[in-house]
């Protein structure tokens, strides 16, 4: 099987969608399409269905996924490895990290970084936590910097880098911030303004309130951290964000046995060697601390 078809279908099965993958491939999509009908040739089966303009995996085509993923990632590991012998620090170095470490975390990483190894070419996507994980797992990504979630995937391997305090906060002229002692019996009543479900921040919150037997009245769950700091400094509601978001706008409310820290980090395949630019990169990350 062509390696090049296999890129292509696995792409194409991400995507769900020919355009968008030739799009990510930098090809026509005639061009995929031939890579696709080429392997389904080879393997004398239809891997997908068309179906208007939704594209599904058949039973074949989910059967060769992870075969496929697994194929590419040897396959990538094995350059990797060999090219690892020169002892080079360049070549294209793909990292998925989430907006808010972009912002507040990672530029002192990347000038410095950059500085000293000008032959790397950094390929950054700003994405979920959740999704830059993903990425790593499927090979698409060589280093997440990201929110590290509660439970290592089997396949990552995950390093601590800075701690992340949160705090309970609402806008300064909001009435909970003129309260001495607010407890999470008031918090739960009033409007919250939280981390969408499913997220690591979200899950982070869930677990240390969950033994509280509290329901939150939640008015509005968002991925992005800045949409939330400015419905809290508009008094639309309390939230939960990183104490380095804060300023003089916002009001901490100590509330009586309640502690919540993020910890930030870097993930990789276990299974994957790292090139000598994303161990360059870990390096840099650690001498942060």
């Amino acid at each position: 099987m062509d390696i090049d078809s296999l890129q292509a279908f696995v792409t194409v099965a991400e995507k769900q969608s020919f355009s968008q993958a030739a799009e990510q491939l930098y090809l026509t999509q005639p061009a995929v399409s031939k890579r696709i009908a080429t392997l389904e040739s080879e393997l004398n089966t239809r891997l997908f269905d068309r179906i208007s303009r939704k594209v599904e995996l058949t039973e074949s085509g989910n059967a060769l996924l992870p075969r496929a993923r697994s194929i590419l990632l040897d396959v990538e590991d094995s350059r990797r490895a060999i090219s690892n012998l020169s002892g080079n620090i360049g070549g294209k170095l793909s990292i998925g990290t989430s907006h808010h470490i972009g912002l507040h975390r990672l530029p002192p990483v990347l000038r410095s970084f950059t500085k000293q190894f000008s032959e790397v070419e950094l390929d950054l996507h700003f994405m979920d936590s959740e999704e830059a994980c993903q990425a790593v797992e499927h090979g698409d990504l060589e280093l997440g910097i990201v929110t590290l979630p509660i439970h290592t995937p089997e396949n990552l391997h995950a390093e601590f880098i800075w701690p992340d305090p949160l705090a309970v906060v609402v806008h300064k002229n909001h009435p909970l911030a003129a309260q001495q002692n607010v407890t999470l019996s008031t918090l739960s009543k009033e409007p919250a303004i939280l981390p969408t479900h499913g997220t690591y921040t979200r899950e982070i919150i869930e677990r240390t309130l969950q033994p509280k037997n509290l329901d939150l009245n939640i008015r509005l769950a968002t991925n992005y951290l800045e949409t939330i700091k400015m419905m809290v400094s508009i008094s639309l509601g309390w939230s939960v964000l990183p104490c380095s978001m804060l300023n003089d706008e916002f009001t901490i409310l100590s509330i009586k046995g309640l502690k919540l820290e993020r910890q930030l980090g870097a993930v990789w395949h276990k299974n994957r060697t790292l090139s000598n630019s994303a161990q360059a990169m870990l390096n840099q990350l650690q001498n942060t601390r």
